[in-house]
């Protein structure tokens, strides 16, 4: 779709700044807990809903998104996914308790699960596919920067004013958004109507929803517990009844054929392992740094702040790179840093410093950086236009899964090997082997997608392009 420049300019701006905000929001609540604890006079466990369910919530709207994408214009859906996202702030903001605090976080996790995928998809249709690398490069600076800084900023608002100035931060620059995407957002994706079916909207937001409460729980309470095994339970039947349904209509809700384009399997399965690597280590780090080696809820996060800055700075960069040499030896690259810095973290210490620690992670993310835009780029490249809708909220969904999942299993292993550990006496720091082990395990998922990484071709041709091609023929033979 050609657009002035001018445009595209305006329509980029406008969905960064949107998407922003609601990656921000996933991780503004992290260090804002324990004060609202002390307000409200609840749980820890209580407490860790606010995030927990706007990931959950989160989770349960993409998938749901590429049905959004083709049932409304740009414009309706991105007022209406900023509206519900304001909206949900000002409840938080003005929340007399903890039950209307966490109805603003679902509200607020409503719109901001539509603008991730919503963002790709319009990137990916107003720029050609010599620019999307750059453009990608973009939605990777988010990404990586507004999740990063959100602890930071929680932490230092908390500490100066109330929790609720969080709240009061976001709503003032999500209403300037809407205001000015009223007047200047273009309509630039393609709207078919389809048919709403309620059974598919039902099994697809019980099974994700279900999948990702149960890992999260099983990371929580263990795999034995009554609610991961019901939670999973259920997800994996429902997820299994949608996946089913959709093969069978005519227009699905998600468009699991996707999967049948060249290296689409092998992108999202390494874009899974990545992300699941990045999720894993974000949680390892500060558990080693904070509970095994006595450093501050807040070095723990400056350990973590300048692996997420390059991350942030490198995104843009690799995204004009991958314009030039495509996504094979950038993503390669990427892996075996990535593989070779997570077994470097395998020989955690007593003696360990945070300096080692920040500089290792700061390496492991340039390499991460190498491979999270370019293999998602190559693969959405892959789609003809009307597949992009679901190829980004099946992109997506599964990177929620990996997290989720990643996180349930690195912690069950880090625990049960600490635990094992203890009943073996040349082992002098069980708990500080437990983290190792569970690097190990994230080492060797590095490697299964460094292998899997072979696979990515750079010649990969878009369905329309082939369509184009064989038009082209057949006028030809029909000229002679």
């Amino acid at each position: 779709m050609a657009i002035p420049s001018n445009k595209q300019s305006t329509i980029v701006a406008l969905l960064l700044a949107g998407t922003f905000i609601a990656i921000l929001n996933q991780t503004l609540m992290i260090t804002a807990i324990p004060p609202i604890m002390n307000e409200m006079n609840i749980t820890a466990n209580s407490a860790q809903w606010l995030t927990t369910v706007f990931m959950l919530v989160n989770g349960i709207m993409i998938p749901v998104s590429a049905f959004l994408l083709e049932r409304f214009t740009t414009r309706q859906l991105f007022l209406s996914a900023m509206s519900i996202f304001a909206v949900g702030t000002l409840v938080g903001g003005f929340a007399p308790n903890f039950e209307i605090l966490l109805l603003g976080r679902v509200i607020q996790s409503c719109g901001a699960g539509i603008m991730l995928p919503l963002m790709q998809t319009v990137f990916l249709m107003i720029f050609p596919k010599n620019r999307r690398g750059a453009a990608m490069g973009l939605v990777g600076l988010v990404i990586s920067f507004a999740p990063a800084i959100g602890p930071a900023l929680s932490g230092w608002v908390t500490s100066h004013y109330s929790w609720r100035v969080l709240f009061f931060i976001i709503f003032p620059i999500a209403l300037i958004d809407i205001f000015v995407a009223y007047f200047a957002l273009k309509n630039v994706t393609e709207v078919s109507k389809p048919k709403v079916d309620v059974i598919s909207i039902l099994l697809s937001s019980v099974g994700f929803g279900g999948l990702l409460y149960g890992f999260s729980c099983a990371g929580n309470y263990g795999w034995s517990n009554s609610s991961t095994l019901l939670s999973l339970g259920i997800g994996g039947l429902s997820l299994v009844l949608f996946i089913f349904r959709q093969l069978r209509l005519n227009h699905p809700m998600l468009e699991f054929g996707v999967f049948k384009y060249s290296i689409f399997p092998f992108a999202i399965i390494i874009g899974m392992i990545g992300f699941m690597g990045l999720i894993g280590a974000e949680t390892i780090i500060p558990l080693f740094m904070q509970h095994m080696r006595g450093f501050s809820a807040f070095e723990a996060g400056l350990a973590l702040l300048p692996g997420a800055l390059i991350s942030g700075l490198m995104a843009p960069i690799i995204g004009r790179v991958f314009d030039k040499v495509g996504a094979r030896w950038l993503v390669m690259i990427g892996l075996t840093i990535l593989t070779a810095s997570s077994f470097a973290f395998t020989n955690l210490g007593p003696a360990t410093t945070m300096t080692y620690i920040t500089a290792l992670y700061g390496i492991r993310m340039f390499g991460l950086s190498m491979v999270m835009m370019p293999v998602a780029t190559s693969a959405l490249n892959q789609l003809p236009k009307r597949l992009i809708p679901h190829g980004a909220a099946m992109d997506n969904t599964m990177k929620m899964i990996a997290a989720s999942v990643g996180t349930a299993i690195l912690v069950t292993v880090m625990t049960t090997t600490a635990e094992t550990a203890k009943q073996r006496p040349e082992i002098s720091y069980p708990e500080m082997y437990g983290a190792n082990v569970a690097f190990m395990v994230v080492s060797i998922l590095s490697l299964l997608g460094l292998i899997l990484s072979f696979f990515i071709k750079n010649n990969g041709k878009s369905e329309n392009e082939m369509e184009g091609k064989r038009n082209r023929k057949v006028s030809v033979k029909m000229q002679e």
